[in-house]
């Protein structure tokens, strides 16, 4: 599902919300090594069902978008309502993966999409059966590695997930996702990271990056990836300002267009203001001109202003030590949806 699709539904149809690390962690089926037969009836009807999957999830996101605009002109569905024409349209698709999978107990790659249309939903409980059972079915699909540990960071147990995650690595060590799940869960999760590793928190930083580096090494011109990442660095205490900076300079030199490469340099004015670098904080701010950025620049020119009369607190301002700015903190990093199974 899209980004967006992912974390409203998580907002609307949960009835208790889910752990933050929810729409964190890559929610993708992986990458499946079989190779289908395309004129089995089997795959055939298999391909249709996500085609069904695909075609449900453009519309719900549409019926999304459409609402939250007319929420924002006073007007829009009320929440409840939405929320049953949300389920209305994704119901026929849960039937027929259902009906399939009735037919077909041992299709494999059946348990795991309807597993990640189960998650999408937010039913972990019904994920969590079907993957295990495409586990049993195929012990060597590093898909359903990496799939499964996302319900444990929910309900735990959270150290079961890292196994899970390197085991979706040692099975698929080309796979740039696995290695970014899996240091966005150590960095979310660092006691659990500290006790199962047996290392103090700044090697658990240490450990999240060097999963983050392996992901950017296999997908290197992944503007997203190396956004979230460069973000995971206003989580770290003390501050690491020139690995910040070093990340952020990667993201800028990958930035598809002027919008992306505009959002670096309000990230670059943000750390340059809480290190007393309030020159070069300005002209970073100056070479923003995009009109969606606009409150944003403005807060942070407001934050420079007030720490420039302020010389003794060079550090932070009081709007940023509310971090309120571009990213809650801790700041884990939030990749982009991976690839679907064929």
């Amino acid at each position: 599902m899209s980004d967006l699709l992912i974390g409203l539904l998580g907002v609307m149809l949960a009835t208790n919300q889910p752990a933050a690390v929810s729409n964190l962690v890559v929610q993708t089926t992986g990458v499946s090594v079989e190779v289908p037969n395309a004129n089995d009836p089997v795959e055939k009807e298999y391909q249709a069902i996500l085609s069904e999957d695909d075609d449900a999830e453009a519309e719900v996101d549409k019926m999304i978008r459409e609402n939250e605009e007319f929420v924002a002109k006073g007007a829009g569905l009320p929440r409840a309502e939405l929320n049953r024409k949300i389920r209305e349209r994704f119901e026929p698709v849960r039937k027929k993966y259902e009906a399939f999978l009735e037919a077909h107990p041992n299709h494999v790659r059946g348990h795991v999409a309807f597993a990640s249309f189960l998650g999408d939903l937010h039913d972990e409980e019904g994920a969590e059966l079907h993957l295990k059972r495409a586990m049993e079915l195929d012990p060597k699909d590093p898909a359903i590695y990496n799939n499964l540990p996302n319900i444990y960071t929910h309900s735990g147990p959270v150290p079961e997930a890292f196994k899970l995650y390197a085991k979706a690595i040692e099975l698929s060590p080309s796979e740039p996702t696995y290695y970014h799940n899996l240091g966005t869960t150590v960095y979310l999760f660092r006691k659990d990271a500290m006790e199962l590793y047996g290392i103090n928190e700044q090697q658990v930083f240490d450990k999240a990056f060097g999963y983050y580096s392996n992901a950017m090494r296999l997908d290197p011109d992944n503007f997203p990836l190396a956004s979230d990442v460069a973000q995971s660095y206003y989580g770290v205490r003390p501050l690491r300002l020139e690995a910040a900076l070093t990340a952020w300079t990667n993201a800028l030199k990958i930035a598809h267009d002027e919008v992306e490469r505009e959002g670096v340099y309000l990230h670059f004015a943000r750390l340059k203001l809480r290190t007393g670098r309030f020159s070069e904080a300005q002209a970073h701010l100056d070479a923003v001109t995009n009109s969606m950025y606009t409150d944003l620049k403005k807060k942070l020119q407001r934050n420079l202003d007030e720490a420039q009369k302020s010389p003794t607190n060079e550090t932070a301002t009081p709007t940023e030590q509310k971090q309120s700015e571009l990213k809650p903190e801790p700041p884990p990093a939030s990749p982009e949806p991976g690839p679907k199974p064929l």
